[in-house]
């Protein structure tokens, strides 16, 4: 007798019911037949298809799903449905920011369905909360961010595969790179990935490789990773450097005869002592009436920058130059930005200007605004400005020196010098009154050897010298605006706009600052300028002034570039643009076309275009300056993986449940020391006070403390720095 093998019972394909309507609701404008869901569940077998079959009838009876057609079904649509933009955090979860809701909309990680940092989703919103903050699950990408990736590559060789793990915490998937898209890439490089496709049922994104950057740690591969991780350019196409360098950078008779001519008018630069571009100078007299002619002339860059050129294209795409610890990533080919653009003393230029005449009380008397030629009789580092300003006195001091100049040239430069920071300081003071706010933020350099590692660190600040370059360019962009919006505020112009702070941001720093004894004041206006004018000015010089001015800056808005003028609240002025750096910004050069525009008796330029514009360059701006910063970080590092053996006092600048993060006061390095380093006790994060407490001890870390660290961990690659926590400072 012949043994039967007994049939396995037909086994159910798991969750079928909500594997369907995730189908139908993820594609909610298309319809399904059952062939279509099977093929999505790659069965094709006859049972598998019958369930499928009695489910979607099953479904339909329930009206969860509707039968558009003959066997053609889709998802009935209850659920409202809202588009945001995803930040996600490093620990895999995230928040949505939606114009439709008050607060940012908790996202977990297993909701995330495939979507990357700063992507724009569509998602919906859950009935419950997640610990008071609305909880919702994203449906679909409709726009991503980024499609390009720095990281080290990975290769499988055995498996014809490779993966490139990304250098950001934000990316929280490898991504998946066949052998033959590698790009002679070796394993262990620093690579660019460009993401290809995201399959259905693929655990990682698919990539290729277009760029190899070099070894991890090389300091050039670096830098260039810093760049391309936010997209940016480090050298011009060659076709831009050819056009750039046919231009014909000659100053001719006729092309003079179209301007105004300013040549003899006394005119000079004040820049930094390293500066290789000049795109602003000063000239001063005074007239017979007792007025002062100020002139504050700008490099003339859009009569060299044609629009519809290869060359002015890349200069929109860039929209800005871009100033690394090491290097300046240029706007502009050279040949314009170092020399023919750029004001250099005792050379003819072709200059923009914005001509005023004031009183001793700052009032205008007449304003003229065009394009000149000029020509200027000396250059001035900033700290030979200062000096003379700190003598009080016409005589040249000891430490300017000025070459090529007659000694009468010289002493009506320094008594231009004096009378101008003299007239500064009174339209700071009515700025001040007018509700402005001083941020003086400490800027972080250093001191770089010929290879480019950093020998030491200093701290710059403005002094009077860069103040009164600040006051004649701020009124020179405010009166530009002026001229172009009040007279006709229909008139397409390019403004500078910064809108008032969010509430809530405030209220956070008057938590943080009421930690240090300080008290803000957001009343009105005026008391909340008033108030933030005082904090800034009560921390300056404490240790815990960079982390206040910090959190000061990050409470504001963050300022833009828009054809809708709302005003700039940090400046308190109604009307500002950007008029004053064509070299190094695409918006100014703008301006200055739109200027000339209406100079000319053109008709409003579109609105549309020009907003487009504005977007680009504030998106741009932005990068550049998280690049900045990066590369700031990345130096940092750098600096201390050459004290290691050293103890530093820091300030404690943020406190989270994962540990606390410390700047130390030499050097404005910050780094973190995990809380699963703290062993002397058992640490929890204490969120009312902002501190760190022992759960025996008692002992606490908060907020604004002094505590001696020594360096752990630097990573480049990652641009981390780790700490280990030595104790408190002894009184």
């Amino acid at each position: 007798m012949t043994n039967k093998k007994k049939r396995n019972p037909k086994k159910g394909i798991s969750n079928l019911t909500n594997t369907i309507l995730s189908i139908l609701k993820k594609e909610r404008n298309q319809t399904f037949n059952y062939k279509q869901i099977a093929a999505k569940l790659g069965v094709n077998d006859a049972s598998s298809r019958n369930q499928i079959i009695k489910k979607l009838h099953d479904l339909q009876g329930k009206k969860e799903i509707e039968e558009v057609e003959r066997g053609k079904f889709k998802a009935v649509v209850n659920t409202e449905y809202h588009v945001g933009r995803l930040d996600l955090a490093a620990k895999g979860n995230g928040y949505i920011i939606c114009e439709d809701f008050d607060d940012d909309v908790f996202i977990a990680s297993n909701n995330i369905n495939k979507s990357l940092n700063g992507d724009e989703v569509e998602f919906y919103v859950y009935k419950r909360r997640h610990r008071g903050k609305l909880e919702g699950e994203i449906t679909q990408v409709l726009k991503r961010e980024k499609s390009e990736y720095v990281g080290v590559i990975q290769i499988h060789e055995k498996k014809n595969f490779a993966f490139v793990v990304a250098d950001s915490n934000k990316m929280y998937k490898d991504i998946f790179v066949p052998i033959n898209k590698i790009l002679k890439a070796e394993d262990g490089d620093k690579v660019l990935v460009k993401l290809e496709d995201w399959p259905e049922k693929a655990d990682s994104p698919y990539g290729k490789v277009i760029q190899v950057l070099g070894k991890p740690g090389d300091h050039n591969t670096e830098i260039h990773s810093i760049l391309a991780e936010y997209g940016l350019p480090y050298e011009f196409p060659h076709e831009v450097e050819e056009f750039a360098n046919k231009l014909d950078t000659s100053i001719t008779k006729e092309e003079i005869s179209k301007r105004r001519d300013m040549r003899k008018d006394l005119t000079f630069t004040i820049d930094p002592k390293d500066a290789k571009d000049f795109d602003d100078a000063l000239s001063f007299e005074v007239l017979d009436n007792g007025l002062y002619e100020i002139g504050i002339h700008i490099a003339d860059v859009s009569h060299y920058l044609q629009e519809g050129t290869v060359l002015d294209d890349e200069a929109y795409e860039r929209a800005t130059s871009i100033y690394l610890v090491d290097r300046v990533v240029p706007m502009l080919p050279e040949v314009l930005s170092n020399n023919a653009c750029s004001l250099r003393p005792h050379e003819e230029k072709l200059t923009f200007s914005a001509v005023f005449q004031m009183n001793d009380k700052c009032e205008i008397k007449n304003e003229w605004f065009g394009r000149t030629v000029t020509y200027s009789d000396a250059r001035f580092a900033y700290e030979e400005a200062q000096a003379v300003i700190e003598s009080k006195t016409s005589t040249i001091p000891k430490e300017v020196s000025l070459t090529g100049e007659t000694y009468n040239t010289s002493q009506e430069i320094t008594q231009a010098i004096l009378k101008m920071d003299d007239l500064a300081k009174k339209m700071r003071a009515k700025r001040m009154t007018a509700g402005a706010i001083s941020f003086d933020k400490v800027e972080v350099k250093f001191d770089l050897d010929e290879e480019a590692n950093p020998v030491g660190v200093f701290f710059k600040t403005s002094k009077d010298a860069n103040k009164l370059i600040e006051e004649f360019m701020l009124l020179a962009n405010r009166k530009v605006s002026e001229f172009v919006g009040k007279k006709d505020p229909k008139r397409t112009f390019v403004y500078r706009v910064h809108d008032e702070p969010d509430e809530s941001k405030l209220a956070n720093l008057q938590g943080i600052v009421s930690k240090f004894g300080y008290k803000l004041n957001f009343k009105d206006r005026k008391t909340t300028s008033a108030s933030l004018n005082y904090l800034l000015k009560e921390v300056n010089g404490k240790k815990e002034q960079n982390l206040v001015d910090t959190l000061t800056i990050r409470s504001m808005s963050k300022a833009e570039y828009s054809t809708h003028n709302i005003g700039h609240y940090g400046l308190a002025f109604d009307y500002y643009s950007h008029f004053t750096s064509p070299i190094r910004r695409y918006p100014d050069v703008m301006a200055h076309r739109l200027l000339q525009l209406y100079l000319d008796g053109g008709k409003s330029a579109s609105e549309d275009v020009y907003e487009e514009k504005c977007n680009h360059s504030s998106n741009m701006e932005n990068l550049a300056t998280k690049a900045e910063r990066d590369s700031i970080k990345y130096m940092q590092i750098k600096f201390m993986q050459d004290h290691k053996d050293e103890e530093f006092v820091g300030v404690i600048s943020g406190v989270t449940d994962w540990g606390i993060y410390v700047e130390i006061i030499s050097n404005k390095c910050e780094g973190m020391v995990s809380v699963r380093d703290m062993k002397d006790d058992h640490y929890a994060f204490d969120q009312e006070q902002y501190a760190m407490v022992g759960r025996n001890t008692q002992t606490m870390y908060q907020l604004g403390d002094e505590i001696i660290v020594k360096v752990k961990n630097t990573d480049l690659v990652k641009k981390h720095l780790d700490f280990n926590l030595i104790g408190k400072p002894k009184d």
